[in-house]
């Protein structure tokens, strides 16, 4: 229990906090008052405490009545602001690989996970990170990603000369965000697994913030009687939370400049990924995001655009999307003019998140995402406000697109599986056919028992980040599918 109220006091609400809801419409927080032990009194009373109320009642307006403002007219994202698959050479591709790994190997590299979210839509209340999708390893999500950190480690230090000797790599430093509701479940996981095989030291856990979940009218939705219902507040919480916990200082002291940022749930994520950070070196941008054809018109993802000529670069949601804009095709290419999608790869500088961590809490325009919440009156219609990683892309003064194969870097982890798309088992079967295409190439040779099309091997990240170095393993060799591949 806390101190600033003492329970033998709290016949009535304490009449200063009264006040101060009062001012802020939000005194039916305490409609069940009479009702309450002394204990449910006291804990009401120190959630209420823990509240910011003027910062929530200003994100509180200022979301609601941005609502159905008009926004600035969009374009599509100018060529020249994207790299495309196409239009890439290998020479350019090799020269950005090893400007990456040369970053990385002199430590100014962190990765950011954002991973506050549960596995509800999996039938997991674990954190996603935690998931396993059925490979042949049974390895979680969280594992195939920490092992990509590894392998990049170990091909950095590959990548200086032999004459250096060992060299010495600073190890990528990994910033985990979680939740109120992963938090404790994540750490178990990471102590549990010994940080798969990555120094405890190298990673950070920090978590997201919550705000209380409202009514259509503004108000603070119950979740009981002494509770008020909270819910995290988006993976661009993330900036807020990195700034409140001292880690953009954090950052900045360990030499870090460059920041690779992704969500939890992409079983093919490319983690440090040194084409992609060379890429963002040499480019000289603020931003940039990995992005992915749109498949077809209709296809639930948010896109790129440019807010008006020569303005900033943004992500429009899908249902914010015209349908007549969606279905525009591009009369030269006879490709949507609206295809590249966001699929929350992003690399940042550091210097740029120290300005959004600032801008963003000063704007607090938050979005309301509509939700059945649950309550003292059962499950009630109300807003979770959330904020978007991709919030911040406005306050860039320059953005770059990277285009990647969507079945080389995409497989994402959202629903349960029996759904009709971004199961674990679609994710499953995209690694594993990746990585029979690896071994293929490489001179390996698959037999299976059950159709091709529906299994494959799987390779461990340890052997190889993205198909290279497997000639030694897989040449003249024969894999029976599904399999797991190690040294």
């Amino acid at each position: 229990m806390g101190d600033s109220v003492d329970s033998n006091d709290l016949s009535i609400p304490p009449l200063p906090l009264l006040e101060r809801l009062k001012d802020y419409g939000q005194e039916d927080v305490f409609a069940c008052w009479n009702e309450l032990s002394a204990e449910e009194r006291h804990l009401l009373v120190k959630d209420i405490e823990a509240l910011d109320l003027p910062r929530i009642d200003r994100i509180i307006r200022c979301s609601f009545q941005s609502q159905g403002i008009p926004k600035a007219a969009i374009e599509p994202v100018p060529e020249s602001n994207v790299s495309t698959v196409e239009n890439r050479t290998m020479e350019e591709r090799e020269k950005w690989w090893k400007m990456g790994l040369k970053a990385i190997l002199e430590g100014k590299l962190g990765v950011l996970l954002l991973s506050g979210g549960q596995g509800t839509r999996l039938g997991s209340s674990d954190p996603k990170g935690c998931f396993n999708i059925g490979l042949p390893s049974g390895k979680s999500l969280f594992q195939l990603q920490a092992e990509r950190i590894l392998r990049v480690q170990m091909l950095a230090a590959q990548s200086v000369n032999e004459d250096a000797g060992s060299a010495r790599v600073t190890p990528i430093h990994w910033y985990i965000m979680t939740s109120p509701f992963t938090d404790e479940a994540t750490r178990k996981f990471f102590e549990n697994h010994k940080y798969f095989g990555l120094e405890a030291d190298q990673v950070t856990f920090f978590q997201q913030g919550t705000i209380p979940c409202v009514s259509r009218d503004g108000r603070f939705i119950m979740e009981t009687p002494y509770k008020v219902a909270k819910s995290p507040d988006g993976n661009g919480g993330v900036y807020l939370a990195l700034k409140s916990s001292g880690l953009l200082e954090d950052m900045a002291m360990r030499g870090i400049k460059y920041l690779d940022c992704y969500g939890v749930d992409n079983a093919l994520v490319r983690v440090a990924d040194p084409t992609f950070l060379g890429y963002f070196i040499e480019a000289g941008v603020a931003s940039a995001a990995k992005v992915v054809r749109k498949a077809y018109p209709q296809e639930k993802v948010g896109v790129f655009v440019q807010r008006g000529k020569g303005g900033p670069v943004s992500v429009v949601e899908y249902s914010e999307l015209d349908q007549s804009l969606a279905s525009e095709i591009n009369q030269g290419t006879g490709r949507l003019r609206y295809c590249w999608s966001n699929v929350c790869l992003h690399m940042f500088t550091l210097d740029f998140l120290n300005q959004v961590a600032n801008g963003l809490e000063k704007d607090s325009i938050y979005h309301l995402a509509e939700k059945s919440i649950p309550s003292i009156h059962g499950h009630t219609v109300g807003f979770k406000l959330e904020q978007f990683i991709f919030d911040a892309f406005p306050y860039a003064p320059s953005t770059a697109l990277f285009e990647v194969v969507r079945e080389e870097e995409f497989a994402p982890v959202k629903n349960a599986n029996g759904s009709n798309f971004d199961t674990p088992d679609s994710a499953r079967l995209l690694v594993l056919r990746l990585h029979a295409r690896w071994v293929a190439a490489t001179g390996g040779f698959l037999t299976h028992s059950v159709p091709l099309y529906a299994t494959g091997v799987e390779v461990s990240p340890l052997c190889s980040y993205a198909g290279e170095d497997l000639e030694a393993i897989c040449r003249g060799r024969t894999f029976h599918a599904p399999c797991e591949i190690t040294f």
